[in-house]
């Protein structure tokens, strides 16, 4: 029997909106791309090694594409060795002060995002900007946000709509349009999922630009996550959205694997570990939320595609057990182990979690031996 999960679905939920493709550093947003997981540092950027150790974490975590804050001056001074020491691009986030736009492309960095709703006379920038940028080869992010809509906008619309959030946007891509400049990511954030996905289907529908999918705002980790990945779940099974953040008050790595989660479910990345754990109910026999918890502690970190079952009970738990690649059915103070459909031992209670790592490890092994590839996001280093 085949080692490992799944491949990717050979059909996909839906057909990928056909969007512009641009490059931000060397990695590729947009056409037939793959979606790209980005996060945004906590870190202040003047702190240089602080923000770099942070790079390095989200690096290692899967991130592809980091953003970081420039509000100051000395933020913008730290933005050209961030920029030539990070493994993955960096984004200059720019809000209010249009100088720093022009700081971040002078310093290499892969792309700018600006917010045009809080850069005040922003527009009449724009020109100056797309010389700049296109001198650079500097792709722009227009980011409108529901929370720093431009005021026109909240006049014209009374609050932050749909329709006022991709007005927003096509406005700003139409001034750069006249100045010739088309490399351009489009994001429209909103806090509400039912408003966010709203605006980017009214977006998706007007343009070809590349789209960065984002719930603003979303919440804690546990309401965050719920959020993003119902927004982005019925966006992305659409064919809707080119590059994704999910934004928790959280720290960013917990960011990047649940964007990276929610990119493997739809089946839009390769699987690396997967867990398929019961519920629990009043026919286990052992403690399920104990045991799963501690499997998955203990296989942290593992990054072969290796599906594990951790089952509790007779009902459901043999055949779930023999299709996963690893896995236990629990009763009676006695899991059996399965390895690729095969029953290999029955083991007590007390030495499930041990045995399943153990095996996982074989496994494991055996997958790299045999020159299976982990399910980890490529990470192009620069």
């Amino acid at each position: 029997m085949q080692l490992g999960l799944p491949a990717l679905p050979a059909r996909p939920l839906a057909i990928r909106r056909t969007s512009r493709r641009i490059q931000v550093g060397p990695v590729a947003v947009g056409g037939d791309a793959p979606v790209s997981v980005q996060s945004m540092t906590t870190t202040r950027t003047s702190d240089i090694g602080a923000t770099l150790q942070q790079i390095a974490e989200l690096t290692a975590a899967g991130c592809q594409i980091v953003r970081v804050a420039c509000p100051t001056q000395d933020d913008a001074d730290a933005l050209a060795t961030i920029a030539k020491k990070s493994q993955i691009p960096v984004i200059a986030d720019i809000h209010f002060q249009p100088k720093y736009v022009f700081a971040a492309i002078d310093a290499g960095c892969a792309a700018v995002r600006v917010n045009p709703g809080n850069i005040k006379q922003f527009d009449d920038k724009v020109g100056e900007i797309a010389r700049a940028a296109t001198a650079a080869g500097t792709p722009i992010r227009i980011g409108v946000n529901a929370g720093s809509l431009d005021r026109r906008l909240l006049a014209k619309y009374g609050r932050a709509t749909p329709e006022a959030l991709a007005e927003s946007a096509l406005w700003e891509a139409s001034l750069f349009e006249e100045h010739g400049f088309r490399d351009i990511k489009i994001s429209v954030k909103h806090n509400d999922p039912v408003v966010m996905v709203n605006a980017y289907r009214l977006l998706a529908a007007q343009c070809d630009y590349p789209l960065h999918l984002g719930v603003t705002e979303a919440g804690p980790a546990f309401q965050g996550t719920i959020k993003s990945a119902v927004a982005f779940g019925a966006l992305l099974s659409e064919g809707i959205g080119d590059t994704i953040r999910v934004s928790l008050s959280a720290p960013p790595v917990e960011e990047v694997k649940v964007g990276l989660q929610i990119l493997q479910s739809l089946g839009l990345r390769e699987r690396t570990l997967e867990i398929v754990s019961c519920p629990s109910c009043g026919r286990a026999q052992v403690d399920v939320y104990k045991l799963a918890e501690e499997v998955t502690a203990g296989l942290d970190g593992m990054e072969v595609p290796l599906r594990v079952a951790v089952m509790g009970c007779v009902v459901n738990g043999p055949g779930e057990a023999r299709e996963a690649d690893l896995g236990v059915a629990s009763g009676n103070g006695k899991g059996q182990i399965f390895v690729k459909g095969e029953v290999v031992k029955t083991v007590p209670e007390s030495k499930i979690v041990e045995t399943l790592i153990e095996e996982a490890m074989k496994i494991a092994e055996s997958m790299e031996d045999a020159g299976v590839p982990s399910g980890r996001p490529d990470v192009t280093v620069s």
